[in-house]
């Protein structure tokens, strides 16, 4: 069934435009947070693994012009949207989008290894809570198409040695995630935790590795969403800034 898209929406005090589905999944602050901790550098190739509507890319994209970005999307009308909205934004020259499932990319499809894998992967296990009735959302919180460790083999494939991935993911399921990467051979080398406010516990987590690195993890400060007054903080109004 075909859906009809939203209004679009703006970022970058309208530099970036973003269409969104008005039913289906659409993409969480999550998106914005990991988009500002991972850092290309000029000249890099960067993976987007589940790029939904491509946020990440064109994020990235148009705040490092030096970048080629390719968004990796299995569900037919994401894709779809994801090519629109690269187009929308004339960004055809520097992000690709492919439709396939992660786990028959190959290195020689992406025009060679990465140096950086991002991943805003479904945070559910298949069997834990009730599955949303709208299929897309359903496939983006639940690991129904892709569990986290076919994104960990998948990164750890494309990824040049010492390449950076970047994941987000929920706090309870630390243990599961460092562990996982370990065994992907991929070394977490920075944790950072997300809190909504301040006085709350962390509910996710944000993880950086780097690909056949030696043992060694820096934790970062926490990342507090919201004040008390329910607005962003600071850091994170910066987050939407061009």
């Amino acid at each position: 069934m075909h859906r009809g898209f939203a209004n679009t929406e703006t970022f970058f005090e309208g530099k970036l435009l973003i269409k969104q589905e008005a039913a289906g999944y659409r993409f969480s602050i999550d998106a914005v947070l990991l988009a500002h901790h991972a850092s290309p550098r000029a000249g890099e190739r960067l993976l987007d693994l589940g790029t939904g509507c491509g946020i990440i890319p064109l994020i990235l994209a148009y705040r490092n012009p030096d970048i080629k970005a390719i968004g990796i999307e299995i569900q037919n009308e994401l894709a779809d949207l994801a090519i629109s909205n690269v187009n929308a934004n004339h960004m055809q020259n520097r992000i690709t989008v492919l439709r396939l499932d992660m786990r028959n990319l190959k290195p020689a499809m992406i025009g060679g290894p990465a140096d950086v894998v991002v991943c805003n992967p479904p945070y559910r296990s298949s069997n834990s809570g009730r599955l949303n009735p709208d299929a897309q959302r359903a496939i983006a919180r639940h690991e129904l198409k892709v569990k986290l460790i076919d994104v960990l083999e998948t990164a750890h494939r494309v990824l040049r040695t010492a390449g950076r991935f970047f994941i987000i993911y929920p706090a309870q399921r630390i243990a599961e995630l460092l562990s996982q990467m370990h065994l992907a051979g991929i070394e977490a080398k920075f944790l950072r935790a997300i809190h909504s406010r301040l006085q709350e516990e962390a509910k996710l987590i944000l993880v950086a590795g780097t690909k056949g690195a030696r043992a060694g993890t820096t934790i970062g400060p926490p990342l507090i969403i919201y004040e008390n007054e329910g607005e962003y903080t600071q850091e994170v109004r910066q987050m939407f800034e061009p």
